[in-house]
């Protein structure tokens, strides 16, 4: 195995980390009552949602609520908690999965709804679900050479419509148990926004330490998803995206890195089957991994911010936390904190 490079900052700090969440919430058991007939004609039975993927409900924004204005309720929040006037701002980075058209970026909205300064370079960056903690990785790189002295990172997802289409999909009378299946993972998802300050050292900030990614795009069509509809073959993604995080740990421990030791495991929250076997896997004591996935379902690249967000106060100085995930495609990432 090649020893994966291990990247570290020394300049680079989180100012701030805020979250903002959905009002509507949506419960697994209204999403089985949508479903009753499907399930009832296909054999399957109710309530998987809830006992297998450990999500009992999820929320959505109103329907009004476009994606980079729930991106921009967190960057506010993340902008105030450090302090920060939007004048302060070099560079915006959005990493939205969900998106109302391909052109211009999400981040273009969210620099005007922000107010942010002409000066302030702002864009899109995507790569699925770990969007956002490689726009941490880039953010650190700005700061270490300069090119920034004050990053603002925010994600705002919604599952509103994706849900209700694929809810109608499966409701036609020509659904079959397959279609469920390949689209179960869409009712999994779940809406939230999250945002977070970087810049140097302060008083009070928190180190981000660095780590490292591996790619195994061999997978790259396992699951594949736009705003209408997103198929998925679960068992696949599973057992090769539980394959990659295993490879990259042990490439981790290789590199120097200490990981099996971290205070805190913020995870991308993807179900209670997939959280259950990654700690299994990698050994990690599940008491030391905040969860929102019962409440707020997979909210894509905001979740790891947005657990962090929720948990951010409970975490005491020189705790380090390990932030990972696995992504669609498949890749698999982890940064290290020290709070």
């Amino acid at each position: 195995m090649t020893v994966s490079p291990r990247i570290e900052y020394t300049r680079s700090s989180i100012w701030s980390v805020a979250h903002a969440e959905a009002p509507d919430v949506v419960t697994s058991a209204w999403i089985d009552e949508q479903l009753a007939e499907t399930f009832e004609r296909c054999g399957i039975r109710p309530g998987l949602l809830e006992s297998v993927a450990g999500i009992v409900e999820r929320r959505w924004w109103p329907e009004h609520v476009t994606f980079d204005e729930a991106a921009a309720l967190a960057g506010t929040k993340a902008l105030a908690q450090a302090g920060l006037a939007p004048s302060d701002v070099d560079l915006l980075i959005s990493t939205s999965v969900c998106k109302h058209h391909l052109e211009p970026s999400v981040a273009c909205a969210v620099h005007f709804r922000l107010g942010l300064g002409p000066e302030c370079v702002n864009f899109d960056l995507g790569n699925a679900c770990l969007g956002f903690v490689n726009a941490m990785q880039v953010g650190a790189m700005a700061i270490e050479t300069g090119q920034a002295r004050t990053v603002l990172i925010v994600d705002g997802e919604g599952s509103r419509h994706t849900q209700l289409a694929t809810i109608d999909r499966l409701r036609q009378p020509t659904a079959t148990a397959m279609d469920v299946f390949d689209q179960f993972a869409s009712l999994t998802l779940g809406s939230g926004a999250a945002a977070m300050v970087m810049g140097g050292p302060r008083d009070g900030a928190h180190r981000f330490v660095g780590g490292l990614s591996r790619a195994a795009t061999v997978n790259h069509d396992l699951c594949v998803g736009d705003l209408d509809t997103m198929r998925t073959d679960t068992a696949a993604l599973l057992e090769n995206g539980l394959a990659l995080a295993k490879e990259a740990f042990v490439a981790s421990v290789e590199a120097g890195w200490d990981w099996e030791n971290c205070d805190r495991y913020v995870m991308h929250q993807v179900s209670a089957v997939h959280t259950r076997k990654l700690c299994e896997l990698l050994g990690v004591d599940m008491d030391l991994v905040p969860l929102t996935y019962p409440g707020f379902g997979n909210m894509g690249p905001a979740a790891v911010p947005y657990t962090l967000s929720t948990v951010a106060d409970q975490i005491g100085t020189g705790e380090r936390v390990l932030l990972m995930g696995i992504g669609s495609g498949l890749n698999c990432a982890a940064a290290e904190l020290i709070w």
